[in-house]
């Protein structure tokens, strides 16, 4: 299923009874009629100046703005069109060019009126679901059920969106059929999903619905810029400070799903390869033999404290593979949790061997899972604290001494960490120069340069790259890119090339009588020294290499609203050229040797048929029809799984990326030589 398919509802936080607030009962579905708070003028008035003043992006507070607010809002409410009527759509047009108006007097009502609204047609809908499952599907029937919505026209009746609704629920149903559940199984396990989201609806306050309309607000400056409201925010911190313990995932809430939206570097779900972005967690178990709980519905913070766990004990999660799409069957993986500490994420060295053209090579391969620095320790003055920089340093000498014919560093799924880091990286491998450039909004270029002359290893090197290879890996990457100091193999990088801020809204207010929030939001850009920025494009390899993560939704492109690719002035540097001279030749002889590789060819097969079950969005709701299409996704799980180059477990054995690279390398140090 498409990743835009999962945006929209909101996170559900903890009951609050509103003084003054009036309670709505239908037919036993009970909310609360929400109504803004005291100080919700005075924080809206807050971070409209704070966003104006202080954002990258200098935007004006007029009408285009308005209309993107009030799009952003709606869809943040009903991305998937299942809620609100065609006529309360229109009945709300009359704001779509006011919010900047009342934005600007704190005045934010509109938006409570459209959330109550919301909050009856989801009472609706849940009466609808309770009384729908009253009766037994008919799973023998030719139909369809269209997942992708978010461009279809607003339901016009009641009686639409009740069918829209009843092939949802027969969708459930025929899921959990098919996982051997009688038609008693399937109605209690429905029945407790729609009762937690019914739970959900009666537990809304009113400061949801004040940080969901100060997004729409921040994230039409970009979407990385976000408004923490104090509960959201304590709860941030939390999870933050217990972020390394567990089966290391982050997770949000999207629509019903719990859905994984990064991995831990050095974690157990890293290590064990079997939980990927975009997975939606459907159930969760403890042990090897305990009771799977569904958690669809479910609030994130519920399921959060059933994955937790002590070190050492076993979690069960049922997920939805986002690779396997819109017709995905329930797969159910164990992890055993850990802690994930700083030697996890340290950087790792390994030798490889290779026979290539009838000549042996042996090559030091470095992992970089982050780009890290022990803080505290480097606080205290230690002298021996562990950072990036440090720790590849002496793998380096370590490799040197072993006489290693040429340098791999694998910076795959490194999403990034301390700028400082990186600088100091690239300056192992250049003798001194400019790294990188940061521009603020007021046009301000801060140059960091590695100003130490010393030079680690002057000798063959290949950075390994992915989608997931972002921030400070794209830093590094970018500058031995424009130094020609390597060769640059592997996918397009993520394109994350933006600076972040947080602000304590309570320091520009004095005394105030209860916490404000936080207010995250971009406050600069990087830029290679080429003068490229590495936003939204990221860094292109040299040698591209294919992967299933090219063919997801990640990466800042494929995030609403995000910054652009710009350039500024480059800076004077030492470009080597050595490396980009050879590049074409280089790249057809991996073509050439590529194009009898049995492993290859079973990738290329396998990444075509992910793409074609990516760009389905209809599946069938005939219980024939969806057991073939089962059976057929079956047969080709274990290829699909062993082949994928990201995903291999035998890492020397088996990682055709890798392997391909050390030729690659092999036939520069060749054509050098030469």
């Amino acid at each position: 299923m498409k990743k835009k398919l999962l945006k929209g509802i909101i996170l559900v936080l903890s009951l609050s009874i509103l003084l003054g607030s009036k309670t709505y009962d239908s037919d036993k579905i009970s909310y609360q009629q929400l109504s803004p708070e005291q100080e919700h003028q005075q924080i809206s008035r807050l971070v409209l100046r704070l966003l104006t003043q202080k954002h990258y992006q200098k935007r004006e507070i007029n009408d285009s703005l308005s209309y993107e607010i009030f799009d952003r809002y709606i869809d943040r409410l009903d991305h998937s069109r299942i809620y609100f009527h065609e006529s309360d759509i229109q009945s709300f047009e009359k704001y779509r060019y006011q919010l900047d108006d009342y934005l600007k007097t704190g005045d934010v009502d509109a938006a409570y009126t459209m959330f109550n609204v919301y909050q009856q047609r989801l009472a609706e809908r849940l009466e609808y679901v309770f009384n729908r499952l009253k009766t037994e599907f008919d799973f023998t029937i030719d139909e369809y059920i269209e997942f992708d919505r978010e461009t279809l026209p607003w339901s016009k009746t009641t009686a639409e969106l009740d069918d829209i609704w009843r092939k949802r629920l027969k969708n459930d149903a025929l899921n959990l059929k098919l996982s051997g559940k009688d038609w008693e199984g399937i109605t209690s396990t429905l029945e407790k999903r729609y009762k937690r989201i019914q739970t959900n609806l009666s537990q809304f306050q009113s400061e949801d619905v004040f940080q969901i309309f100060m997004n729409a607000l921040s994230e039409s400056f970009d979407p990385h810029t976000s408004y923490f409201s104090p509960k959201s925010f304590d709860d941030f911190k939390i999870r933050m400070s217990q972020a390394f313990e567990g089966i290391g995932a982050r997770l949000q809430t999207e629509n019903e799903f719990t859905k994984v939206v990064g991995i831990v570097p050095g974690g157990p779900a890293d290590k064990g390869k079997l939980l990927l972005p975009n997975d939606r967690i459907i159930g969760v178990a403890q042990g090897h033999d305990g009771e799977l709980v569904d958690v669809v519905g479910w609030r994130l913070d519920d399921v959060v404290q059933l994955i937790r766990g002590k070190k050492g004990t076993t979690v069960q999660l049922q997920i939805l593979s986002a690779e396997k799409g819109a017709n995905a069957a329930p797969e159910t993986i164990a992890i055993v949790r850990d802690k994930v500490t700083l030697e996890d994420q340290s950087a790792k060295s390994e030798i490889l061997e290779i026979e290539h053209g009838q000549k042996d090579f042996k090559f030091g391969v470095i992992t970089i899972p982050t780009f890290y620095s022990d803080f505290e320790a480097r606080r205290r003055g230690e002298k021996e604290y562990k950072s990036t920089s440090r720790d590849v340093r002496k793998l380096l000498d370590d490799l040197k001494q072993q006489l290693v014919d040429g340098i791999i560093i694998d910076l795959r799924n490194n999403g990034g960490g301390f700028l400082n880091e990186a600088v100091e990286l690239t300056g192992l491998f250049i003798e001194q120069g400019p790294v990188v450039q940061v521009r603020d909004r007021r046009g301000k270029v801060n140059v960091e340069r590695d100003s130490d002359r010393e030079l680690s290893y002057d000798g063959p090197l290949a950075v390994l790259m992915n989608r997931l290879s972002a921030s400070a890996s794209e830093i590094f990457s970018a500058a031995i890119q424009d130094y020609n100091r390597g060769i640059i193999i592997g996918s397009q990088s993520f394109g994350k090339g933006t600076v972040q801020n947080a602000i304590d809204l309570n320091r520009y207010v004095k005394n105030p009588s209860k916490k404000l929030g936080q207010l995250k939001l971009t406050v600069a850009k990087f830029y290679r020294i080429d003068g490229g920025s590495t936003q939204h494009v990221g860094v292109i390899p040299d040698i591209s290499f294919p992967s299933r993560f090219n063919l997801m939704e990640i990466g800042e492109n494929s995030r609403d609203n995000a910054l652009l690719w710009d350039e500024i002035e480059p800076l004077q540097y030492d470009n080597l050229k050595a490396v980009s001279n050879v590049i074409p030749q280089l790249d057809r002889q991996s073509n050439l040797r590529l194009s009898g590789n049995e492993d290859f060819a079973s990738l290329k097969e396998n990444l075509a048929e992910y793409k074609d079950r990516r760009e389905k969005t209809r599946v069938t709701l005939q219980e024939d029809k969806r057991k073939k299409e089962r059976e057929k996704a079956n047969k080709k799980k274990d290829s699909d799984s062993s082949k994928d180059v990201d995903s291999n477990k035998d890492k020397k054995k088996n990682d055709l990326l890798l392997n391909e690279s050390a030729h690659i390398l092999s036939d520069y140090i060749i054509i050098s030589q030469n």
